[in-house]
């Protein structure tokens, strides 16, 4: 009776190890619409986000205009330039390099080392450390940034900003190509089936 006991025991607590495995971006590989690193981030796009400390209480909002470049070699930037809420200004200046993999490595000013670039099916993952201020000086925070295209031409971005393994803050942006607003109405019809 213990053994059986013991055994159901191992079963369930393995189950519940399993289910709460991490999120890869394997688990993304062949969802729609795929998104193409290099085509997605060419040209002019604009961003809409807010920014939320570790209660989940929104304290900056900020909005973003981004410019990609890619080289015949697959080299891409990505120029930023944040304006937030309060006035503060903040520009961010990415250079993709594809790597043997088919991932690419992102660095830039105010990124410790560099961050790892994946790409499956309708997901981009970028992992790396960001200094960013924070009072009169800067700490370095852990960032974890999913970018989700939900239709083409339009991407979902959640990051999770972590400070010795805790959550210290989020941020939420709507990315959108240049041109989409002129697309709303085609794809009001397409979507109410008009």
């Amino acid at each position: 009776m213990k053994a059986a006991f013991l055994l159901g025991f191992v079963i369930m607590i393995s189950s519940i190890l399993l289910a709460c495995s991490p999120v890869t971006i394997d688990d993304y590989q062949g969802r729609e619409p795929a998104i193409d690193l290099q085509a997605f981030f060419a040209g002019d796009l604009v961003a809409y986000g807010i920014v939320r400390d570790r209660s989940g209480k929104v304290i900056r909002y900020f909005k973003a205009v981004l410019k990609g470049e890619w080289q015949e070699s697959g080299i891409g930037t990505l120029d930023e330039v944040f304006w937030f809420d309060d006035g503060q200004r903040q520009t961010r200046l990415w250079t993709m390099t594809p790597s043997e993999n088919g991932d690419y490595i992102g660095t830039a000013g105010d990124v410790e080392g560099s961050a790892l670039i994946q790409t499956r099916g309708n997901a981009i993952r970028l992992s790396y450390k960001l200094r960013v201020p924070y009072n009169d000086s800067e700490i370095v925070v852990s960032m974890d940034d999913w970018v989700y295209q939900v239709v083409p031409g339009v991407v979902i971005n959640e990051t999770v900003m972590t400070k010795f393994g805790f959550e210290v803050g989020k941020v939420t942006l709507v990315i959108m190509k240049s041109g989409i607003v002129n697309d709303i109405p085609s794809l009001v019809k397409q979507f109410s089936g008009q």
